[in-house]
């Protein structure tokens, strides 16, 4: 068994700020879409609200680091971004 601590501090809507033992990160989004920030890597997890099902994929700011070339965001998925972002500062 091991001690674990995390702390997560809401900024605003949609974005927060996490501590925890293995050290400090921010989230962006809420249910369905977020991406984490940290130590330069970035974790995106979508998933579907309520199911338990996700997709999580982690990827490095080091070109050294990664083995495939880097490919371009897609505009669909900046566009999913500003979409549940809007939601969550209107329904909140």
């Amino acid at each position: 068994m091991s001690l674990r601590f995390r702390k997560r501090i809401k900024i605003f809507p949609g974005v927060w700020f996490n501590l925890s033992k293995s050290g400090i990160s921010t989230s962006i989004g809420g249910k369905g879409l977020t991406v984490n920030l940290k130590d330069g890597k970035t974790k995106t997890t979508v998933g579907i609200p309520g199911s338990g099902l996700s997709y999580s994929e982690t990827s490095s700011g080091n070109p050294e680091k990664q083995a495939t070339a880097k490919r371009p965001i897609p505009t669909w998925f900046w566009a999913l971004i500003f979409v549940i972002i809007a939601l969550v500062l209107i329904l909140k």
